[in-house]
């Protein structure tokens, strides 16, 4: 049967903006080598402190967030806090040229940008009233805890946060801000302070001495909200972004639905507001501009949705989608919906993954080959790596990037390495595959793919190592900021269950705090206790117990020491325990 697979006009190269052409590339102030458009729109995201109107500040390009400020008649209302004290100092810093007026209220728009509260008053006084969404501090512990290692590996990928500042692969920005972090912000210390009013209903309230609506609109996360000040027609929001919203981030994130998107953008558009102020980017002003730009942003979320969905309904396969489905040239003319973040193709496959899952009726995806042998074979088929080398070249030679790409893996993924994964393959061939990638980041206008591209190629080179962030490690001060029991039910993701397959055994600790927690272990998972009916109890101090999961001892060392001891059976414990995978458990 043959099928009508022009969704879209087809274009000579389908997917200009995930990889353009050898003539995209432009150099960077400090040498860096990336698509022109993407180096064009730092400018967008330079350090500024922008007057939106009086008594309402921006502060841009402090990272990768912004810090935004409303006057009220009773003082100063803050509103996000960045990723760190000194990050929020510097912002505070630059705005009390401008106002003496007192922090009288700080607002979150969601929990990425929480963690520089503590700065905005001194230590051990009072703080005023912080107002954010009922999840944030579950949504800060469910990152900070099950996917701890993923998260940071991800956000060193996406953020290219072991790129070199200068050079070929040196940093250019991070497409909402213009670096991730700054360097001068340096240790970046911690200050989250939990919100004091929360809620998870559209919510109205006096703050400052100014008329507030706070209204849950789901963006990258599931408690962000748009906050709206009637009185002088300004809205905050974390929906339009500097540029085409992210539904898929390469860093690796839950899905984000944009069905929901879409009812905060009409939401917001129907308040009119005279001057718009983001969590990304340059704030805007004038209220016929800012409705059309929030009806074109709009428009390419249902435009990608639509299509995506129509590919579906007509039996498409994955790939025969994204193939088709890409934002039509009139796109082109906002920055708001251009690719200098996520790129078209991703977003149409996690729409995808999002409502139909990962099946696509790909007769091949139903029981594809583990990839070690898979590649094994079609190396065979080719005629032996020698000729996949030269099939490569050739790749290479006609400008065909993702066919040189998928060639090079091949190589990478014909043995499995001492970690299990299939990411070996001999020193030419990795280099080779580096050098492809390195290519692909200097093409794209996202940077997220640049990033990931250039951190991967300086990986396969042997120039970093990002080995650290495989492992599923907890700091001392994580531990020492959460509930005893979160990181001792954490552990059950570290179960090895070929280890523990066999057992049937309830393990506990006790705390010099008096809390408690427990473990069952059985068909090989572990399943979180309060520490109850335990053959065995751990009785630890909170501090040691830090100490033991931040890698700064091991439980060995405490038991011989004597400042930890095994109440019961003490065999039973140490074979339990010895069936996780954290060497200072063992």
């Amino acid at each position: 049967m043959n099928k009508e697979k022009n969704l879209v006009k087809k274009q000579r190269n389908p997917f200009p903006a995930s990889i353009g052409r050898q003539e995209d590339i432009s150099e960077g102030p400090l040498g860096q080598k990336a698509h022109k458009k993407t180096i064009e729109h730092t400018r967008r995201l330079e350090r500024k402190l922008y007057e939106v109107r009086q008594g309402v500040w921006s502060q841009v390009g402090n990272g990768l967030s912004n810090q935004n400020f409303v006057e009220g008649p009773e003082g100063l209302i803050v509103i996000d806090t960045g990723e760190s004290r000194e990050e929020m100092a510097a912002s505070l810093k630059a705005v009390r040229e401008c106002t003496d007026a007192p922090v009288a209220a700080v607002i979150y728009t969601h929990f990425h940008y929480v963690h520089g509260t503590s700065a905005l008053w001194e230590e051990g006084s009072e703080h005023p009233p912080i107002w954010g969404h009922s999840e944030i501090e579950n949504n800060l512990r469910r990152v900070g805890i099950d996917v701890s290692a993923a998260a940071t590996r991800g956000l060193v990928h996406q953020f290219g946060l072991v790129l070199p500042t200068e050079g070929q692969d040196g940093i250019v920005n991070s497409a909402l801000g213009q670096y991730f972090r700054l360097e001068e912000h340096s240790p970046w210390t911690p200050g989250f302070v939990a919100p004091t009013h929360t809620f998870n209903e559209p919510t109205r309230a006096k703050i400052a001495g100014m008329e507030v609506e706070m209204t849950p609109a789901p963006s990258d996360a599931n408690d962000s909200i748009t906050i709206w000040f009637p009185e002088i027609e300004v809205c905050v929001n974390n929906l339009l972004w500097p540029t085409l919203f992210n539904v898929f981030a390469i860093r690796g994130e839950e899905y984000r639905d944009p069905r929901i998107l879409i009812g905060g953008i009409e939401q917001m558009t129907a308040l009119g507001a005279e001057h718009l102020v983001g969590v990304h980017g340059p704030p805007l002003s004038g209220s016929q501009q800012i409705r059309d730009d929030l009806t074109q942003y709009r428009d390419s979320i249902q435009f990608m949705w639509d299509q995506t969905v129509r590919g579906i309904n007509k039996g498409f396969t994955l790939s025969e989608i994204t193939e088709s489905v890409q934002l039509p040239q009139k796109y082109e003319n906002r920055y708001f919906t251009q690719q200098f973040y996520g790129l078209v193709e991703h977003h149409v496959r996690q729409i995808h993954n999002g409502l139909r899952g990962w099946f696509d009726g790909d007769e091949s995806s139903l029981f594809p080959l583990p990839a070690s042998k898979r590649a094994e074979k079609l190396i065979d088929g080719f005629g032996g790596i020698e000729k996949v080398r030269e099939e490569i070249t050739r790749a290479l030679e006609e400008d065909d990037l993702r066919w040189a790409l998928e060639l090079a893996t091949w190589l990478i993924r014909k043995e499995i390495n001492k970690n299990g994964r299939s990411d070996g393959g001999e020193t030419e061939d990795r280099n080779r595959l580096a050098s492809i990638l390195r290519k692909i980041g200097q093409r794209t206008t996202s940077t997220n793919v640049r990033n990931w591209c250039l951190t991967r190629a300086l990986e396969l080179e042997g120039e970093l190592d990002i080995s650290r962030f495989r492992t599923h490690r907890f700091s001392e001060r994580q531990v020492l900021n959460q509930p005893t029991e979160s990181f001792v039910h954490a552990l059950r993701l570290l179960l090895e269950p070929e280890l523990s397959d066999e057992l049937d055994i309830r393990i506990g600790w006790l705390f010099d705090d008096g809390s408690t927690a427990g473990l069952h272990l059985r068909n090989g998972v572990a399943v979180p206790t309060g520490g109850e009916e335990s053959e065995a109890t751990l009785v630890i101090k909170v501090s040691d117990w830090a100490r033991v999961l931040g890698g700064k001892t091991t439980l060995k060392e405490l038991l011989e020491r004597q400042d930890a001891e095994i109440e019961g059976n003490h065999k039973a414990f140490v074979a339990a325990i010895s069936c996780f995978d954290n060497n200072a458990l063992r």
